[in-house]
């Protein structure tokens, strides 16, 4: 049976959430990359590599993010569809912590096979209408289920059926389901109610001194538990509430 949380608790999340999902958040933020874009698949393609480059400083993180779609021309759905062999030399330089050259150009190759059979990266993501933790484990099976895929790159694509927290998928997802002043809104097939919060070191230690999370792992587990208890506060829209918890990190960092 899910504890109670007090409501004083949803009085700090609810102030925190207001104070945080603003527009003046997306300047230093990953999320800043998609929101140069307005095409539905640039916002994807865009979003995606930021997201999976989620890790490390902010700074580095959205300048790396920023190469890879000035290598695609600024224009990265139509380089994804029709891009030459020549056109994929610049990216053989590319490093980010440990996503490499042989990382980036499958995931370009895995784009371009997805994109030619559906309009939306969506698409990956509710196969076979299952529910949206279904659909996180089909994925990395989908992604690299092209023939000769780089063993070394599967573990950039995270999976519940393997306990991790998915935190860069989870955030990517509440990107495009949620539509707020940061979040866009433009996938439709999963509901906001459905999504997972965002579960990081910073977001774990907030959760634990709130009382939101209790179990001792950082796993799948553990953000299935910190999600439903912020479902008592906002069943509806309970991600909302990683903009609270990141602000309340930050908050402490300063202090």
């Amino acid at each position: 049976m899910d504890s109670i949380i007090p409501s004083y608790v949803k009085e700090i999340l609810e102030e925190s959430y207001i104070c945080f999902c603003k527009k003046d958040f997306i300047e230093n933020d990953p999320v800043q990359i998609p929101h140069r874009y307005t095409k539905k698949q640039d916002i994807e393609i865009s979003g995606f590599f930021a997201a999976i480059l989620a890790w490390g400083q902010r700074k580095t993180i959205i300048a790396n993010s920023l190469r890879l779609m000035e290598w695609m021309d600024n224009a990265p759905y139509q380089f994804i569809i029709n891009h030459t062999e020549a056109d994929l030399k610049p990216f053989l330089q590319f490093k980010h912590r440990t996503f490499n050259d042989i990382d980036v150009l499958y995931f370009i190759h895995f784009l371009k096979y997805h994109y030619q059979r559906h309009d939306s990266l969506e698409a990956a993501f509710i196969q076979n209408n299952r529910s949206h933790e279904e659909g996180l484990k089909q994925f990395k099976p989908y992604f690299f289920s092209l023939p000769d895929f780089p063993p070394r790159t599967t573990k950039h694509i995270s999976s519940p059926a393997s306990k991790s927290t998915c935190k860069r998928l989870n955030m990517y997802a509440r990107w495009m389901v949620r539509k707020d002043e940061v979040d866009f809104g433009i996938w439709e097939g999963i509901k906001a109610t459905d999504l997972f919060c965002p579960l990081d070191v910073h977001v774990e230690r907030q959760a634990r001194t709130l009382g939101l999370l209790e179990r001792p792992q950082r796993d799948w587990e553990a953000v299935k538990e910190l999600t439903q208890h912020l479902k008592q506060f906002d069943p509806k829209d309970p991600v909302k509430y990683d903009f609270a918890l990141f602000g309340l990190g930050i908050s402490d960092k300063k202090h």
